[in-house]
């Protein structure tokens, strides 16, 4: 979490209205979709696709799914609605032109991959993902075994110069260079987005460095979920929630 955020009191309010002419950058889990015991359990829906379609029109492509899921799971879920999206973090990230841009993986990846997988083999119920980029350690199935997981992704984080990124029972391990903030400003750069409002919807830790970029930029952050310090300005309750906003948003004016 970034240390000068301005933090809110909680509990926050849901918004009420958005600024003209914004810009709607949405987390998948626990966002736009509930999270589930493991990855793959998320998958398309219809109601979430037809938001999107809409939600797309109405703001003149003024949208971005900004997620921890790799683009190729992100287009799976929102079932290629999306044009613009930022994936692992902004590890990936591509624009309304089509084009992906995307980091070189840290060349100690695969030797991290293999700790992690050779730390699961005895722990039933872990799950380790591969993102290329990163690698992340589930442990949602076993969450008595979060101090071990937790110690053991620091220490290989600490000694291999990855990024550490905790989440909701998970412990994420990646390439150094990019989070949701840099995604989020890198597309308020380019169009369609340009002048636009930026207006960041997200769950977790992950989510304050896109909530405090698009602070910066004169909009604001909604937290989704129970109420913690935050940069957001405004709060919802779950997934629920969040896709009976979006869906108002699509029958305003």
């Amino acid at each position: 979490m970034p240390t000068n955020a301005a933090l809110a009191v909680p509990p926050l309010s849901p918004p009420l209205a958005l600024p003209e002419r914004p810009a709607l950058f949405l987390d998948m889990d626990g966002v736009l979709a509930p999270i589930t015991a493991t990855p793959g359990g998320v998958g398309p829906d219809g109601r979430r696709t037809r938001v999107l379609s809409r939600l797309l029109e109405r703001f003149d492509g003024r949208l971005a799914v900004v997620s921890g899921r790799t683009i190729a799971e992100i287009d799976r879920i929102c079932e290629g609605v999306v044009p613009c999206v930022a994936g692992i973090h902004g590890l990936e990230r591509r624009g309304a032109d089509g084009q992906v841009q995307r980091l070189a993986p840290h060349p100690d990846m695969a030797q991290v991959l293999d700790a992690l997988l050779e730390f699961a083999r005895d722990r039933p119920g872990i799950l380790i993902e591969d993102k290329g980029l990163g690698v992340t350690l589930h442990y949602r199935q076993t969450p008595e075994q979060a101090g071990a997981a937790g110690e053991f992704a620091r220490a290989l984080a600490e000694t291999h110069g990855l990024t550490l990124q905790p989440g909701d029972m998970v412990q994420e391990l990646k390439t150094p260079g990019a989070d949701k903030g840099r995604a989020l400003t890198a597309f308020m750069e380019e169009a369609p987005f340009k002048g636009a409002v930026p207006v960041m919807t997200g769950d977790d830790l992950t989510d304050e460095f896109a909530f405090t970029a698009a602070a910066g930029l004169g909009g604001f952050g909604v937290l989704v979920g129970p109420p913690r310090e935050t940069a957001a300005l405004y709060g919802l309750t779950g997934p629920e929630a969040v896709m009976n906003w979006l869906e108002t948003l699509t029958e305003r004016p």
